[in-house]
């Protein structure tokens, strides 16, 4: 049960990467490829303590 529930977490995990990585473009944030990977691999940890991050995670999601 607990490798089911790891594999759906990295599952939703590396899917909100992708997400994010493919909308970068849409975000305010710089162009940077450390920049970029920087903020996609983080992105559980700043969607839940960074309103401005939170906006341009939703600007990346669009489209």
């Amino acid at each position: 049960m607990i490798k089911l529930i790891s594999i759906i977490l990295l599952v939703f995990y590396f899917g909100g990467v992708w997400k994010f990585w493919k909308g970068f473009n849409r975000t305010n944030f710089d162009r940077g490829v450390v920049n970029k990977l920087l903020l996609a691999s983080l992105w559980p940890v700043l969607l839940i303590t960074n309103k401005s991050y939170r906006r341009n995670f939703q600007k990346a999601l669009k489209g």
